[in-house]
């Protein structure tokens, strides 16, 4: 953008009550500051404040000319749609310009940062075979929306050139869950099966609710050795990717107000 307009960047998280997801998000937003940023904030559409509504009170508060939002989810589905919905409201009540990024997915940075997880894994479990010889399991959230599939699918895909196998499953909504995905995977007999958290924050889901279907999965399954990988979390890369998104929304923005 023009070096004389003051930029906001609002990031719209679906939320949580647990407290690492606000660390990983001001960690996130100071980090995105440093680039050049007046302003910028984290939200969530649900679950806990600071709400959206609250997110763009505070943005609206400050001197700035734009604010970019960034809709912060790995797939594109209700909940990403929801939040853009309701923070489009917003525009009618105020100068401020706002332009709205694509989520984050269907990008090749996601696939390296998997990548940099399983290796991350395989390293801390002594793993010295080859990736070939690996097989990789990615767990997603799952939505009805078939998009969101499309998303992971994907991810898995361009895994699928560097792996013996790649499969993927879903803790909620959609199939095949994750019972199933352990199964699909005991069928290939891996000699080593590395299960990757595909997940932005260490919140309830990553500390929980995928254990409790994993955990029971594994015991039941009886496979050789399992490794299981971090969440994205805080990564350089991804908040290179939220920069980049932003500079797509921002240069659609300036491109439609020269006309």
């Amino acid at each position: 953008m023009e070096n004389n307009l003051k930029r906001g960047l609002l990031l719209i998280d679906r939320g949580s009550k647990e407290r690492e997801v606000g660390e990983e998000l001001e960690t996130i937003c100071k980090e995105v500051k440093k680039v050049g940023y007046d302003f910028v904030e984290y939200c969530f559409l649900e679950v806990t404040p600071p709400y959206i509504e609250d997110g763009i009170k505070k943005c609206l508060k400050s001197d700035i000319s734009y604010l970019t939002i960034v809709p912060y989810f790995l797939f594109p589905g209700k909940k990403e749609k929801a939040s853009v919905t309701q923070v489009m409201k917003y525009q009618t009540t105020t100068s401020i310009k706002f332009c709205v990024t694509k989520p984050m997915s269907m990008h090749m940075t996601l696939v390296k940062l998997v990548e940099n997880r399983i290796k991350s894994a395989l390293d801390k479990g002594g793993v010295l075979l080859a990736n070939d010889k690996i097989d990789v399991l990615v767990i997603g959230h799952g939505s009805k929306d078939p998009n969101a599939k499309m998303s992971i699918e994907y991810v898995v895909d361009k895994l699928g050139h560097s792996y013996r196998n790649v499969d993927f499953c879903f803790l909620e909504i959609e199939e095949p869950n994750i019972e199933q995905g352990i199964e699909i995977c005991k069928k290939r007999d891996p000699e080593v099966l590395v299960v990757v958290f595909y997940f932005l924050h260490k919140g309830a889901h990553v500390k929980t609710d995928i254990n409790a279907d994993l955990r029971p999965a594994l015991e039941k399954h009886k496979l050789k050795k399992v490794l299981i990988t971090q969440h994205i979390g805080v990564d350089q890369r991804m908040i290179d990717l939220i920069i980049e998104r932003a500079q797509e929304a921002e240069t659609g923005l300036l491109k439609r107000a020269s006309q």
